[in-house]
């Protein structure tokens, strides 16, 4: 889904999450098979699960190579590589937590257990996770539970995934045409295929990456932190891992919240879903120019949504002539403004950094735009970027012949140009991948099979359109859909919206959700412009 990297930083940096704490119903009996599309993988993630919490997880200082706080401790759990193969070849994922602080604001509050959360991708990395209890919005429910996160399998240090040299990253200028040319098209075509290849040579175990196994280790580590059932909450991506393991293994589940969730659809899965985000990425694009356009006053891009385009486009055309820095092209002007689509708390920098380049000043949009160089930062870019092809692709069927791209994205394009193409080159390698395609397993789950879940939306979010919500919320039974209206922010629980968070902690601290199956709070406060007589270089450091 194109969200994995912005929505594990936002959560990392600032979190939103939370499950908790009311058993229902008599606790699985040891040992007890787990419904499954197959068999011998059942089978297998029940003696998986048996052996991790008989081994349990031993938590000590973090290895230096994750560069964590001291506050955060870490571990690791054992999962097989195939599930079918229990005993064969086994990969470690690697856990961090926090230990529940046991009071707040003076009292003491019972610990309720394990928390456990996933950021999305796929490809995040959730190990930055537990510092969020350090956050006003977090004290709660750090009082009340270990706040736990994991690296899934693929990423970080749990059986990494890489896909080329990270050395090759990071090197702008480049170009991103919102109308490609046959040339360009061919250009993308050859990288996709390339890069399909380089996954193949350099990851012979690749077909086991996938959101099936996710949920497998799911269970897992659920069962090595020594619950009986899972608390659970996942963002974007982790939505979806979250319902396959709820209708995997629906006598697990103590409570799931969904934080914008993904359609869980078998047939949009993932091609459709990513057509789904181009449409809404254009929808906000759209949000945010109206914005500009209102404050024209301050940045002086525009007193019109449509005036505000034609500067966003003449400046691309000046950085494909004269790169800003000699580094920043179109492409990273696009790959800067893109992350004003998942939260609305960038628009105020990235319209100064517009605002500044136009003055003749092109410093804010160099610090802005220009790809992060460090040797670290490439290799968890391109581990993550891994990560999301091995997923995406072995999850489902895509097409292989690039003219049913080309036709479905050329129309597309023609209404929803902003990011369509950019898409399209992300996800191209899944047309020439050479592994194994799985079915979507069809996630649904029975009245009364688990307890009631929680889903968070934005009603205008790009990353998952809202029709994923109302769809995961159709599929998830006794689920309840809370709705922030006419916002656009991707991850919604533990951010600026008081009535969001007073839902999330009522459901993760006492069990409590909406009487009816749907709710809706009225949209945060619009950002505040940061004028050029601001203090630009705070807000930049804080991203």
């Amino acid at each position: 889904m194109r969200a994995a990297a912005s929505a594990s930083a936002r959560y990392a940096a600032a979190g939103s999450l939370v499950l908790a704490a009311f058993a229902a119903g008599p606790a699985p009996a040891a040992g007890a098979l787990p419904a499954g599309p197959d068999d011998a993988r059942a089978r297998g993630t029940a003696l998986a699960a048996e052996r991790a919490a008989a081994a349990g997880i031993r938590f000590g200082a973090c290895p230096a190579e994750e560069s964590l706080p001291e506050a955060l401790t870490c571990g690791t759990v054992t999962v097989p590589l195939d599930y079918a193969d229990p005993d064969g070849k086994k990969i470690k994922l690697t856990v961090s937590r926090v230990k529940a602080t046991g009071k707040t604001g003076g009292k003491k509050v019972a610990r309720q257990g394990s928390f456990v959360f996933n950021p999305g991708g796929p490809g995040g990395n959730g190990m930055y996770f537990p510092l969020a209890g350090m956050m006003p919005e977090w004290k709660r429910i750090g009082a009340a539970y270990d706040l736990v996160g994991y690296a899934p399998r693929g990423v970080g240090r749990s059986a990494p995934l890489s896909c080329r040299d990270p050395k090759q990253l990071g090197k702008g200028p480049t170009l991103a045409p919102t109308h490609p040319s046959e040339s360009y098209k061919k250009e993308r075509i050859a990288r996709a295929k390339s890069y399909a290849r380089g996954c193949a040579e350099r990851n012979p175990d690749l077909e086991h990456f996938t959101t099936l196994n996710n949920a497998r280790d799911l269970d897992v580590l659920r069962a090595a932190l020594g619950e009986q059932r899972l608390t659970y909450m996942g963002a974007s991506y982790g939505t979806y891992i979250g319902a396959v393991y709820a209708t995997l293994f629906p006598s697990h589940v103590r409570r799931m919240v969904f934080d914008s969730a993904v359609d869980p659809s078998p047939g949009r899965v993932w091609y459709r879903n990513n057509m789904a985000q181009s449409a809404a990425f254009e929808r906000r694009w759209a949000d945010f120019r109206t914005w500009v356009a209102e404050h024209d006053d301050t940045y002086g891009l525009g007193r019109t949504a449509e005036a505000v385009q034609r500067t966003y486009e003449e400046v691309r055309a000046e950085l494909a002539h004269t790169p800003a820095g000699k580094k920043v092209g179109p492409g990273e002007l696009q790959s800067a403004f893109l992350q004003a689509g998942y939260y609305d708390d960038y628009w105020p920098i990235r319209a100064l950094a517009l605002s500044e380049y136009r003055a003749g000043n092109p410093e804010p949009l160099i610090g802005q735009a220009t790809p992060v160089a460090s040797p670290i930062a490439a290799k968890e870019n391109e581990n993550a970027g891994a990560v999301y092809t091995a997923v995406e692709c072995n999850d489902a069927p895509w097409p292989e012949d690039f003219r049913v791209w080309d036709r479905d994205n050329t129309r597309l394009a023609r209404v929803a140009p902003f990011e369509t193409w950019d898409n399209v080159w992300t996800n191209l390698p899944c047309a020439y991948w050479s592994g194994p395609r799985q079915q979507p397993l069809d996630v649904r789950t029975l009245p009364g099979a688990l307890p009631p879940t929680l889903i968070l939306a934005a009603e205008r979010d790009a990353a998952t359109p809202y029709a994923g919500a109302k769809e995961m919320h159709r599929r998830i039974a006794g689920s309840v859909l809370v709705t922030e209206r006419d916002a656009g922010t991707h991850g919604v629980g533990g951010g600026p919206n008081a009535c969001v968070n007073g839902h999330l902690d009522a459901y993760v601290l006492d069990g409590r959700l909406p009487e009816r199956r749907s709710a809706s709070c009225a949209a945060h406060a619009a950002p505040t412009p940061l004028g050029s007589g601001g203090p630009p270089e705070k807000a930049l450091r804080a991203r």
